[in-house]
């Protein structure tokens, strides 16, 4: 543990008794707002009592107010379910839902009261009730039930089962609604509330009288009346007036019966006679609960404040004890740690600058590699393009014979630059596995139709196994397994003479969606040593000198292999002996695609040009090398095309402004303005003219740029003819030059 790291822990351990002062100051300041909030609910749950609603809803909504501007959910949720009980009270049916829906979504919030939460269950409940949508009701009962059955509110529970017996009732299920209503009777009385208990009485007596069963329905209204005259509910009482009328007449006792719907009768005519003269009564006799439930909420919230406040400032006071005793043992610790830490400082030092070497010594490396190949792929196009012209000119067989030697010579070197530039992308993990559709065989079949004059002047025979199971196309990089297999085929054409070299792909398995195929090359030649067969997949790494000397080569190609084979996540097995042979082999996964619709590979390049249709076209080719000039001049005129040259981009640009061409072939790096440059400056009066670029950089590395700068295509450098004049083609046809 470090010293920093025990200062660290010091600087919190005496910061934190000052963070607990100002969190003591903010549950001061939060005490007060509650109290504020508290005080305001007391207020209204009086003015409910005496019938002054629209008073009471105003204190309220002062209340939810403040404790909306301090975020307190718990006293939002308290002000918004007492306003919504007291909307409902008087019949707002909206507002009531409105404040419930509000109450809800705080009461579920993280830490939110459950039994707040059951509470405005049951007051969605009565709304449902209210609108007649009893399934719905039901629902927010159960959920009510369900939050409260183990709580200590047993009079929201006799709520629960009050409401559901209604519902009960509604259905004419009155066995279930009196069950029912004995839960609630039994809840009121642990919960000794009384007017719960007259109501539950009211309602149980109204379904006994449905029953006939007339003297468990007197017993039971006669027990709600005591209780509502002794407690003052005279709203309830007259409702149980009107029940125990029903009954007298049932014992036939008119007299009783005629007296006890007098008195309902006359209550109902006070309370219209008071709405009348302005008086706001209450209609649901639920006035006097209201405000206990309320009053009841304000202190199990006030309750609850406390216990968090305190949990909280006990939870600080054990955090700092254990951050003490914990400072203690690391102090004691640290000075034994002390030298091994410097130690290890120290090596860390070290392996710091050899990372930054190494990272130094990769980047020149990969700097070198971009310039050289570009530097060399400059002179190679010379090479190949006077090669061409030389073998397009009815050359003797004698000359023919050396022009074949010097294009097998150039194609050798050039593969060289491209194995160069393979690795460098490999390292630098701008290599990218491509998903394309394409034809294995005829993929296989190309490369092997490459190689076939190389085994045939070393006497070699290629034998070419393919499984017939594996489906004519899939799914994946064509290029990739390309180059894997032209470095593996090649090595064994290369180290084998007068012998056979052997391509099997076979099918291991095959899923709806993926086929798995496994690649063996096997050849019978020099073989390779045991002692060589560890390090011969590293870089410009052959079997012996002696074998570098006699077959040639730079030993990039298995390299190579083995970092396209990692990317595909596989890897290449070797088995060799000396002087016997080897055989390469590993497994590959594709993809499958539904429909067959032949070679679609775009990199599989079928050349299908119009020769006659560039006859006469206008070209101007951009370039600062007179080699180059030439024999790019040459080439398209032995086409028949028009050629006119720019030496450099503001040449070119002025030609470009003052003549008109089909087309232009635009160097990259030249003296003055770049290729890029003088492009940008073309597209500003010509969106239209075909624009390629003939370049010798790494088009990998600058395609994006290359077509934001305004170009068409890109033609690296050397290419093959037939390649110029496709792109060429293409540009003049997307061009809309001829159709």
């Amino acid at each position: 543990m470090s010293k920093f790291l025990i200062g660290l822990l010091l600087l919190v351990l005496f910061t934190l008794p000052t963070s607990i002062v100002a969190q003591e100051v903010d549950l001061a300041t939060q005490k007060i707002t509650n109290q504020k909030i508290d005080s305001l609910l007391t207020v209204a749950a009086t003015a409910i009592e005496n019938n002054d609603y629209n008073t009471s809803a105003q204190i309220m909504t002062r209340a939810r107010v403040l404790a909306e501007k301090t975020n307190n959910k718990g006293r939002i949720g308290l002000a918004s379910s007492a306003l919504s009980r007291l909307y409902l009270l008087t019949g707002n049916i909206k507002k009531a839902r409105e404040e419930n829906e509000l109450a809800i979504k705080m009461q579920n919030e993280p830490n939110g009261d459950e039994e707040s939460l059951g509470q405005s269950y049951i007051t969605a409940a009565k709304i449902e009730q209210r609108e007649k949508d009893y399934p719905k009701a039901s629902e927010y009962l159960e959920k009510a039930e369900k939050i409260l059955k183990n709580r200590r509110r047993p009079e929201l529970l006799s709520q629960v089962y009050m409401g559901q017996g209604t519902i009960a009732s509604t259905k004419n299920n009155t066995q279930k609604a009196e069950e029912l209503y004995d839960l609630a009777i039994s809840k009121a009385n642990d919960a000794e509330n009384k007017y719960l208990l007259a109501k539950g009485n009211i309602k149980k007596a109204e379904i006994l009288l449905l029953q006939k069963r007339i003297d468990e329905a007197s017993t039971a209204i006669n027990t709600a009346q005591e209780i509502s005259t002794s407690e003052n509910y005279p709203n309830l009482l007259s409702k149980s007036y009107r029940i125990s009328s029903h009954i007298a007449k049932e014992q036939n006792d008119i007299s009783k019966a005629y007296d006890h719907i007098t008195l309902y009768n006359n209550y109902i005519d006070k309370n219209r006679q008071g709405e009348k003269n302005g008086i706001v009564v209450d209609p649901l006799n639920e006035n006097k609960e209201l405000k206990a439930q309320l009053e009841k909420d304000i202190e199990l919230e006030r309750a609850r404040s406390i216990k968090a406040n305190t949990l909280t400032t006990v939870l600080a006071i054990a955090m700092i004890t254990i951050l003490s005793l914990l400072i203690l043992s690391l102090y004691k610790n640290n000075n034994l740690r002390t030298k091994a830490n410097e130690l290890l400082q120290a090596k860390n030092t070290e392996l710091i600058v050899a990372k930054d070497n190494a990272e130094k010594a990769s980047m020149v490396k990969a700097q070198f590699l971009s310039t050289i190949t570009h530097e060399l792929r400059t002179p190679m196009y010379a090479v190949t393009g006077l090669t061409h012209l030389l073998l397009s000119e009815n050359p003797t067989d004698e000359q023919k014979k050396h022009l074949d030697s010097l294009k097998f010579s150039g194609e050798y070197l050039l593969s060289l630059i491209n194995n160069i530039l393979d690795l460098n992308k490999l390292e630098a993990n701008k290599v990218e596995v491509e998903q394309t559709a394409f034809n294995l065989k005829k993929r296989i079949e190309d490369v092997l139709f490459a190689l076939g004059k190389s085994a045939k002047d070393k006497g070699n025979k290629l034998n070419f196994e393919f499984d017939q199971d594996i489906p004519e196309e899939v799914l994946g990089d064509p290029l990739m397994i390309s180059q894997i297999l032209i470095n593996l085929v090649g090595n064994a054409v290369k180290f084998t003479r007068d012998g056979n070299v052997d391509i099997r792909v076979q099918k291991i398995k095959q899923t709806e969606s993926e086929t798995y195929l496994h690649f063996e090359i096997e050849d019978s030649g020099e073989g390779i040593s045991k002692k060589k067969q560890k390090n011969i997949f590293q870089n410009f790494t052959q079997g012996s000198v002696a074998i570098n000397r006699k077959f040639g080569g730079t030993g990039l190609g298995l390299s190579i292999v083995k970092n396209l084979l990692d990317l595909l996540d596989s890897k290449v097995e070797l088995e060799s002996t000396l002087g016997k042979g080897s055989k390469f082999s590993f497994k590959v996964k594709y993809n499958l695609i539904k429909q067959a619709s032949g070679d679609s590979n775009p990199h599989n390049i079928i050349y299908d040009i119009d020769y006659v249709a560039l006859e006469n076209r206008k070209i101007l080719v951009v370039e600062d090398n007179k080699i180059n000039q030439m024999i790019t001049r040459k080439i398209l005129e032995k086409n028949k095309m028009v050629c006119d040259v720019a030496d450099n981009g503001e040449i070119a640009v002025e030609k470009a402004r003052n003549q008109d061409f089909d087309l232009i072939l635009m160097d990259i790096h030249m003296p003055g303005i770049s290729g890029i440059e003088a492009t940008e400056q073309i597209r500003l009066f010509d969106k239209e003219i075909p624009i390629l670029a003939l370049t010798a950089v790494t088009i990998d590395e600058n395609i994006d740029e290359f077509h934001e700068a305004g170009f068409n295509d890109i033609i690296p450098k050397p290419y093959k003819v037939e390649e110029l004049f496709q792109k060429i083609h293409n540009g003049l046809k997307q061009a809309k030059v001829f159709n």
